[in-house]
């Protein structure tokens, strides 16, 4: 009887999985500003306000160069948005961050104003994983709210199960890591192990400002200021913590799933 009264309720409910990104990407909370832009342009030669501000030393200014952001190591508090005189850093409410290369998070020159978003990997690699990815989660000392968000996308209102990604209790039976936290030195010999025991081709991909670049915890003794320093990484999914959307679309965009509609700006699942 118990078991006819939960079916009951769960057809009474309908269908609870969000339609992206077949459909438009759900908004994102009014607290969570998104990736933030950089117009070095407007920032004035002597104004150094936002570099006091910023917790993880994310802002530089090089004599003579133009204003830098480091989004792989910003936790986007937005002291920097508040402090700035001239409006030179804005929230964009986009929750596309994910990029390829390290260098792609570096904001600030006239022509990378944003983020260089990721692109599918290569044909081969595509063509193993682009169907069926299974990660393996090495929660690297990080604080557990990366890991939570990630936890998330299990849902069943995110259900990314429907994509063929998974993740999996045993690094042989994974295609690839999903890495969060600063990597403490009491976690480098899991990880290396952890790393070595995925079959080859493997993919690593680096969640939160933490496994980025170190985060809050950048430059102490004890951390090794994120994964790259001891394992080749293909994606940085920035964020303190990112949102769910953001590392799903990081995940799809990795995986050549999305692709722009004619507006541009929507994504959609492609077929297959």
């Amino acid at each position: 009887m118990f078991a006819i009264d939960t079916l009951i309720h769960r057809l009474k409910r309908g269908c609870q999985t969000m339609d992206y990104p077949a459909g438009p990407a759900p908004a994102l909370p009014d607290r969570h500003g998104g990736a933030l832009r950089v117009d070095a342009s407007k920032c004035a030669d002597e104004c150094r306000a936002c570099l006091p501000v910023c917790p993880t030393q994310a802002i530089s200014r090089p004599a003579g160069k133009p204003m830098q952001l480091d989004l792989g190591r910003c936790i986007f508090c937005a002291a920097c948005v508040e402090t700035c005189p001239a409006k030179a850093i804005t929230q964009t409410g986009d929750h596309r961050m994910s990029v390829l290369r390290r260098e792609d998070l570096l904001l600030g020159e006239p022509e990378h104003e944003t983020v260089r978003l990721a692109h599918a990997l290569d044909g081969k690699l595509r063509k193993l994983f682009g169907r069926s990815l299974r990660l393996r989660v090495v929660s690297a000392g990080g604080c557990a709210a990366c890991e939570a968000d990630t936890n998330v996308l299990g849902t069943i209102g995110w259900d990314l199960g429907r994509f063929g990604i998974q993740f999996v209790a045993s690094p042989r039976h994974a295609d690839g890591l999903l890495i969060t936290g600063p990597v403490t030195r009491n976690m480098e010999l899991a990880l290396k192990k952890t790393y070595d025991a995925v079959p080859a081709p493997k993919i690593v991909i680096a969640v939160g400002a933490c496994a980025i670049a170190g985060g809050p915890f950048v430059g102490h003794p004890q951390v090794h200021n994120g994964a790259g320093s001891l394992v080749p990484v293909n994606l940085f999914i920035p964020g303190c913590p990112p949102h769910p959307l953001t590392i799903l679309d990081g995940l799809l965009r990795l995986l050549g799933r999305l692709e722009k509609n004619s507006t541009g700006n929507v994504p959609v699942q492609k077929p297959g």
